[in-house]
């Protein structure tokens, strides 16, 4: 009896250390990026132990690696009918409350776990953290908050007193970087703790790339992301990184060859088990290689068993390939298909570029027709640049620069406004010339049948700020006087004129250069002096516009008007 009891518990035993080895087996597959691997392992320890909370959890996270929000949301569902008081699921069923929008149900489970384990418990702080650093409508500064608590109970002189890991670190990391602007610096430093904790962290010096890939400095970024691949060249994740760096469309960024250098090498690393990410990127190679027609018929050919999540990539990779190739029709179907299945509401950041580059390219004879297609690619364009929380001064500039270009001078103003509130948000000074686009912009606005002065208004406001901010520079004063002198046409009041003297007093040192707002200036200011009969000044900017301008049309009018009769005179 006392035999049987004793194997019985050796086989418990061995159970539970395979079980942990589990555990951990698939923990260290989700760092690598195997999530379908991960996954496996997750099953394997709920099929011997039901009631195992964290197998349930991780095998949830494991599904929205596979970008599975369903399969994530029933394994958290059916942990919890196993184990209703996991801390750990709680989260997890807090992190799809997020992902479908509902913050303050999110919440309530949040504070119900921290409560639960009294902020001392790594894997619940962190599960907290991520979902509100990772999700769009997560609190990032609550996710500070939650790793700084963790992380202010540590050290084993106090009692009950916590350890900190480097995935603790890392994860305040994640908190400070997400929340930008002053705390890149403060995100590095927990970074490098987590490097002291675990020196091979190849995560940690990736997530130092992407601190500094936010601060724009690039080859910085691409130094980091080089070194964690050489720190641990079985990382995946870091050459996925390096393929997104260079696959996008920046200057000093974009690199077709190396893009596909780098997808092959994530691709040689890649899960194996996960074959609609495989066949994606193996698709996405063709369409590297500009291999259109292969890029469509191999995604044509995996779309029927590809799961919600990338059959929608392999419908965005179809039309974008269509239009690479020059068929803006069969792109604009493909993407309208796909748009009608999945519903507008649905749509993805990516989605929205797609469309407007689509509707973009096509052009009809019929002017009203091109008007009303040009009107759905910017409104596409804008809803790119505001679908996400993601702040990003490029989208901006995109967008600003494509109304400029259609000619809608009022909406790119306003976008490029946005594009210097933005910089200053992120702590960067605006150039002279951010200030000049607005204002150039509502100047253009102006006009029209007749002129619009609230255009003008905002034209000189921003003229205003260019000045102020710019003192020494000659343009803020010319075209605030511009501004000015547009509601004032005929120079009688002499709005304008403080502003064209003062640009006068800047400009005069270099005739030749400035001639043409010279020109300008001295016209409005002669005809302003004529209007209130200041001979002094007339004269005096007579003789200054004549070298520059001697066919002033302005001057013979007045030396006209001056040498005819007056009424009732000799």
């Amino acid at each position: 009896m006392n035999k049987r009891i004793s194997t019985v518990a050796a086989l418990l035993l061995l159970a539970s250390g395979a079980m942990a080895q589990s555990i951990e087996d698939g923990l260290k597959k989700m760092y690598y990026g195997k999530y379908a691997s991960a996954k496996q392992d997750f099953e394997k320890v709920i099929a011997v132990r039901p009631s195992d909370d964290r197998a349930y959890y991780y095998l949830g996270i494991a599904e929205l690696g596979l970008e599975n929000k369903q399969g994530a949301a029933a394994a958290f569902h059916k942990g919890l009918q196993a184990a209703p008081t996991s801390p750990l699921l709680t989260v997890g069923m807090g992190r799809i409350d997020l992902m479908e929008g509902r913050a303050a149900a999110a919440r309530q489970k949040f504070d119900a776990a921290t409560t639960a384990t009294k902020g001392k418990n790594g894997e619940v702080a962190r599960a907290i953290a991520d979902a509100n650093t990772e999700i769009k409508g997560g609190d990032k500064g609550y996710a500070l908050t939650t790793m700084q608590v963790l992380l202010n109970n540590a050290g084993t002189g106090k009692k009950g007193g916590y350890t900190p890991t480097a995935a603790d670190y890392i994860e305040l990391g994640d908190a400070y970087r997400v929340l930008g602007g002053e705390n890149g610096g403060k995100a590095l430093s927990a970074y490098d703790k987590a490097l002291e904790l675990e020196a091979g962290n190849a995560e940690a010096v990736m997530k130092e790339g992407h601190v500094n890939y936010n601060a724009k400095l690039l080859q910085q970024a691409v130094n980091d992301y080089a070194k964690a691949a050489s720190l641990d060249p079985n990382y995946a994740p870091v050459f996925y990184e390096l393929y997104q760096f260079y696959y996008t469309p920046r200057k000093d960024q974009f690199s077709l060859p190396k893009a596909k250098e780098y997808l092959q090498k994530y691709l040689a690393l890649s899960d194996q088990a996960d074959r609609s990410k495989n066949e994606y990127y193996l698709a996405s190679i063709m369409f590297l290689d500009k291999d259109y027609d292969g890029a469509i018929s191999k995604a044509k050919s995996v779309l029927p068993h590809a799961n919600d999540a990338y059959k929608a990539k392999f419908e965005r990779l179809i039309a974008d390939a269509y239009l690479q190739k020059g068929d803006s029709l069969s792109a604009r179907k493909s993407v309208d298909d796909y748009v009608a299945k999945v519903g507008e509401s649905k749509l993805e950041p990516l989605d929205f570029k797609l469309l407007s580059e689509i509707y973009g390219r096509i052009k009809y004879q019929d002017s009203a027709t091109q008007a009303k297609i040009d009107q759905k690619a910017l409104g596409y364009l804008e809803k790119y640049a505001t679908s996400d929380t993601l702040k990003d001064l490029d989208r901006y500039e995109t967008v600003a620069r494509a109304f400029q270009n259609a000619r809608v001078f009022n909406k790119a103003a306003e976008w490029y406004q946005r594009y210097l509130d933005l910089k200053k948000e992120q702590k960067e000074k605006p150039a002279a010339v951010d200030y000049y686009n607005i204002g150039l912009n509502y100047y253009r606005a102006s006009a029209g049948v007749t002129t619009d002065t609230s255009m003008l208004t905002k034209a000189g406001n921003a003229f205003a700020d260019l000045s102020a901010s710019y003192p020494d520079l000659t343009t803020g004063y010319y075209w605030r006087g511009m501004a000015a002198a547009g509601k004032d046409v005929e120079a009688k009041n002499g709005v304008a004129a403080p502003f064209f003297e003062k640009y006068v007093s800047l400009a005069e040192g270099d005739a030749e250069k400035n001639k043409v707002g010279l020109i300008k200036a001295y016209t409005y200011l002669m005809v302003y002096a004529y209007n209130k009969d200041d001979k002094a000044s007339l004269q005096k900017y007579m003789d200054k516009l004549s070298p520059l301008d001697p066919n002033s049309e302005p001057i013979k009018q007045i030396k006209e008007n001056m040498n005819r009769p007056r009424k009732g005179g000799r």
